[in-house]
């Protein structure tokens, strides 16, 4: 028999996570101690690829992670211990579940032959989180735990991105068990996500782009999901076909807000011009957005003389709030080449001149203007001082979630 003790691949279930985070790429984990996360912590103490930043509530940890996931496009990764805090991640887990941001989220869990009798700071992790997160698990074995991990950081960051859980009880990581590197056969087989547009549904979609006299593009946080390639090529479709554009608040940054063609952002703290293309368009090309309540006011009354394509990688977004004539289920990305080659090929630019006369008018409105108050500092006042203060230096300006976000968006 072969000696097992000098074999790297075996080790601790603590040893394994820290293994499969460096595996993954992971340069910054956030998270906050606890007896149930203890031999982990003990774990990262003694290495130093992955860089453990310290917060002063779970909470804080998560929407931390957040932000590193939407400014770096990587997967956030949280440690937090068992019970509170993995009560005390619900919040972040629910927005990033919102937004389809990336997080895997590792927590602590009593001893497996504990849990269901109530023992010191144990919650059903699995059951509380099923809701607000893409998916979960809790890891009973060793062995099973490199293999969790890694399905873990797929699910998060491939298909439409969202957050995961992976829950660990405390003898399972004091245990030793075989690691093994990412490898294919680690994803479930009932996890695949469609990337690739079906040709038939994107022919249809150019035919109806191609015959609109009254267009628009409606795009949203799927296009900046998919990477700066689908940014670009969104931009080249605007270019190709001279359509208007508009997004949501998580579509903002696709396209330039200083390009002739945008129309600023639509929905309740929209433009006037951006609310009434959408709603007196005869084509309305969808890209990344899901037809929330902010966009749509009154489904019944949404854009109702329109042909609406949408192009989307989540099925479940198809048809939910609003039906479409033409949905193409796939990766932004890779929709928007198939897409621009085919129009390119077999489509010709429609004549909408008198489409872009009708917007001058509602753009002539100048629905954000304003007028300066000399008793009263106006938010439009604030937030322009600010853009003019910090004109011409590298400023991150963040915003919680309100009115000041708005404002900020506008």
């Amino acid at each position: 028999m072969s000696d097992k003790s000098h074999d790297p691949n075996q080790m601790t279930g603590a040893a394994m996570i820290v293994r499969a985070l460096i595996d993954h790429g992971v340069k910054h984990i956030f998270g906050y101690p606890g007896g149930a996360v203890l031999p982990i912590y003990d774990e990262i103490f003694q290495q130093s690829e992955v860089e453990h930043i310290l917060v002063r509530h779970e909470q804080g940890a998560g929407h931390a992670a957040e932000g590193y996931a939407r400014s770096t496009g990587k997967p956030g990764v949280v440690l937090v211990t068992s019970g509170p805090g993995a009560t005390n991640m619900v919040t972040p887990l629910t927005d990033a579940l919102m937004d389809s941001i990336p997080l895997v989220c590792i927590t602590g869990q009593v001893p497996t032959h504990l849990i269901g009798n109530d023992a010191f700071q144990e919650c059903d992790t699995v059951g509380i989180t099923r809701p607000c997160t893409k998916h979960n698990w809790l890891v009973r074995d060793v062995n099973d735990l490199a293999k969790v991990l890694h399905e873990a950081f797929y699910v998060a960051s491939t298909g439409r991105p969202g957050p995961v859980v992976v829950d660990v009880p405390k003898d399972v990581q004091f245990a030793t068990g075989t690691y093994h590197p990412p490898r294919k056969s680690d994803v479930h087989v009932s996890y695949a996500p469609r990337v690739k547009g079906d040709a038939t549904q994107i022919r249809k979609a150019v035919a109806l782009l191609a015959s609109a006299k009254r267009p628009v593009i409606y795009s949203g946080g799927g296009v900046i999901n998919s990477g700066s390639e689908a940014s670009r090529l969104l931009r080249e479709l605007v270019e190709v076909t001279g359509f208007p554009i508009t997004s949501t608040l998580m579509g903002l940054g696709a396209y330039p807000a200083s390009g002739k063609n945008w129309l600023g952002m639509l929905g309740m703290h929209g433009t006037y011009e951006a609310n009434m293309a959408m709603h007196d368009c005869d084509v309305m090309l969808c890209v990344g957005a899901r037809f929330d309540d902010r966009i749509t006011g009154r489904t019944d009354a949404f854009s109702p003389g329109s042909k609406k394509i949408h192009i989307d990688i989540d099925p479940s977004s198809i048809n939910k709030n609003i039906r479409v004539d033409v949905p193409v289920i796939g990766d932004a990305a890779n929709v928007l080449g198939d897409l621009l080659q085919v129009f390119k090929a077999e489509a010709k630019r429609p004549d909408i001149r008198p489409w872009w006369q009708e917007i001058a008018k509602w753009r002539a409105r100048n629905s954000l203007s304003y007028k300066k108050n000399n008793d009263v500092i106006l938010p439009q006042f604030a937030i322009q001082r600010l853009f003019e203060a910090t004109r011409g230096r590298d400023v991150y300006v963040t915003t919680e979630v309100g009115q000041h976000q708005m404002w900020a968006a506008q």
